[in-house]
């Protein structure tokens, strides 16, 4: 028995040494190395990995070595600086940022693009003063792009008379640069708060994207208080005012749209805890049905139904009115006192 749990123990640490070689030579592959040099230097040191690791030449002194050489690699991965100049997606490219003077709230670069197609677009932007007493609530859009398991999340503020200003906490894309989850996971994109119109934001993913055909987007009207609503808002602008100020990298797994969101919600909620559906996010809105944090008046499968906006988004398309018109039919927000 002794021996069995010696034999477990060292294929145990075995696996994680060339667990941690697989990732040091992805991250030298996706580093800021010259293009022409990264897939020579991963694979050099995928192969002195593998060298160091298994096989006759495999030894204690090769496998220190090759610790070595992954701290170095480990260092390097940390001190790669995120930055805020690089030739951006038109999009993308102007930063949103925040004054707060007592109750009212500017908001600086609000985003409206006037879209004709998914790729082919105008972007305009625009300042907008909100006062802090006329915030109402937050509803949660929930925007299905591909595997019903993951799912993209964004947070709009209403302010009651002044409108919804929404939040969608993406990847920043340099131009000619698309999307990849294996990139996500390696310093390959800095996080962006983008603050945009609903227009822009929802209209995009219901009327624009897969060729017209659009996404999947569910809108839940959450349960809260206008207290609450503020505490969070406050906190989006704080991370949009440092952002402009000091890039931050975005990661697939432990800073991406949920997780950040999750973020800036738990200090202002009590009841707060995780849950695997914060990572598997498709599934999201049953954990908030299931906590009450969303309508529970209905059975959740009417709920979903009803949530779903995409033909109602069609119909406003570009009308002045989307962000009232979305909401026919959704189930009413429930105030807690």
């Amino acid at each position: 028995m002794t021996r069995f749990f010696k034999g477990f123990g060292k294929g145990f640490i075995r696996l994680c040494l060339l667990l941690m070689a697989a990732w040091a030579s992805v991250a030298i592959f996706y580093s800021n190395l010259p293009a022409a040099v990264r897939p020579w230097a991963a694979g050099i040191f995928a192969v002195g990995s593998l060298v160091a690791l298994i096989g006759p030449y495999s030894s204690r002194r090769a496998r220190l070595k090759f610790l070595v050489a992954f701290a170095v690699v480990l260092v390097y991965w940390f001190l790669m600086p995120p930055s805020n100049n690089r030739d951006w997606q038109p999009d993308l490219a102007t930063l949103a940022w925040a004054e707060i003077v007592g109750d009212k709230v500017t908001i600086h670069n609000i985003r409206n693009v006037d879209y004709r197609t998914e790729t082919d677009f105008t972007v305009h932007h625009y300042d907008k003063t909100f006062n802090l007493s006329k915030l109402r609530g937050i509803d949660f859009f929930l925007v299905y792009w591909g595997s019903p398991k993951i799912a993209h999340t964004m947070m709009s503020f209403d302010f009651e008379g002044q409108g919804n200003v929404c939040f969608s906490i993406e990847t920043r894309k340099e131009k000619g640069e698309d999307y990849s989850t294996i990139k996500g996971f390696f310093r390959q994109y800095e996080i962006i708060y983008v603050v945009a119109d609903e227009r822009d934001l929802v209209r995009l993913r219901t009327n624009y994207r897969e060729k017209g055909k659009g996404e999947d987007v569910y809108l839940y009207r959450l349960k809260t208080t206008p207290v609450f609503a503020r505490e969070v808002f406050l906190s989006y602008l704080r991370e949009v005012n440092r952002l402009k100020d000091r890039p931050q990298w975005y990661n697939a797994l432990t800073d991406n749209c949920t997780t950040s969101i999750t973020r800036h919600t738990m200090p202002y909620n009590p009841n707060a805890r995780l849950d695997w559906r914060l990572i598997v996010n498709g599934y999201i809105d049953e954990m908030l049905y299931e906590r009450q944090n969303i309508v529970t008046s209905l059975p959740f499968a009417e709920l979903k139904k009803r949530s779903y906006i995409n033909p109602k988004a069609k119909a406003a398309d570009k009308d002045p009115a989307f962000s009232q018109l979305i909401r026919v039919g959704i189930p009413a927000m429930e105030v807690k006192k």
